[in-house]
């Protein structure tokens, strides 16, 4: 066991190099969140007040906006980063050419997340940056709301990082990656309350939303960084902490059961020696 994490450890630092020298990657994916963040608050400034807190001020666009952002830098970085990285190795022959090495199995998942992690603790810790230096939005301050935001953040990132390994599955080659894997991300960002309130979306839309993870991670971030009034907006006028924590955790199951169905070190269109699967 110590050997497995040990290079897990050494996997863990090459993966989280690799990842900041491809600048596509790092911008769509690690700065899209902070762009976004600050587009949206300097579009919207003017626009009114998105709610009130107890002391009396106004909740701004830019408080309004971090926690979707923070969210959907938790969808990009496990879905969509590790998804696209995965299926592009394997089509250029890197899994296979791992799978004929003494790295463990153990030691390279455990490296591809461990990259999520540590890239996505940057994010967040650039986006709350952001949002309190450049925008002055007010963090939490409460033990209480941190452990809920602790919670709902592992919860989810350790959710989407075992769709991402599944869903690397789907493209056929590593070119076609993308296409496949982004459209995906960005439709759940826009039906999942990142851009536009939720509870305004047509009844029909929240409920396919709904059964999707970032809807949920969504609103736990919320209720972590807008006021307990704030949750009259949600659909059903609470945070649904238990519901939040309910929908991730299944997920989080239904990742890990289809990564391990589905992952394979070979091509999609290799034949089955080649291919190999994990044991």
């Amino acid at each position: 066991m110590s050997r497995v994490l040990a290079l897990a450890g050494v996997q863990v630092r090459h993966e989280v190099r690799t990842y900041f020298r491809a600048g596509d990657t790092v911008f769509f994916t690690f700065l899209f969140p902070v762009v976004m963040l600050a587009i949206f608050s300097t579009a919207f400034s003017a626009s009114g007040s998105y709610g009130v807190r107890p002391d009396g001020s106004a909740v701004d666009a830019a408080a309004y906006y971090l926690p979707g952002m923070i969210a959907a830098g938790v969808l990009l970085s496990g879905v969509q980063a590790l998804g696209i990285d995965i299926a592009v190795e394997r089509s250029d022959g890197t899994l296979k050419r791992l799978a004929g090495t003494p790295l463990p199995v153990a030691s390279w998942f455990l490296g591809k997340l461990g990259q999520v992690v540590v890239t996505n603790l940057l994010q967040v810790a650039l986006l709350l940056v952001l949002a309190r230096v450049l925008f002055r939005v007010p963090l939490p301050t409460e033990a209480s709301s941190w452990a809920t935001f602790g919670g709902v953040w592992l919860l989810g990132l350790a959710g989407s990082a075992l769709i991402g390994i599944a869903l690397s599955r789907v493209p056929r080659t590593g070119r076609s990656a993308t296409a496949v894997i982004v459209p995906i991300t960005l439709v759940l960002q826009f039906v999942s309350g990142v851009y536009l309130p939720f509870a305004q979306l047509p009844t029909w839309l929240q409920q396919v939303a709904s059964a999707f993870p970032l809807k949920w991670l969504a609103q736990g971030m919320r209720s972590v960084f807008l006021p307990e009034s704030s949750a009259a907006a949600e659909v059903g006028g609470t945070w649904d902490l238990p519901g939040v924590a309910l929908w991730l955790a299944v997920w989080l199951v239904a990742g890990a059961v289809a990564a391990r169905l589905t992952f394979r070190w070979g091509r999609k269109d290799a034949s089955p020696r080649a291919r190999g699967t994990v044991r």
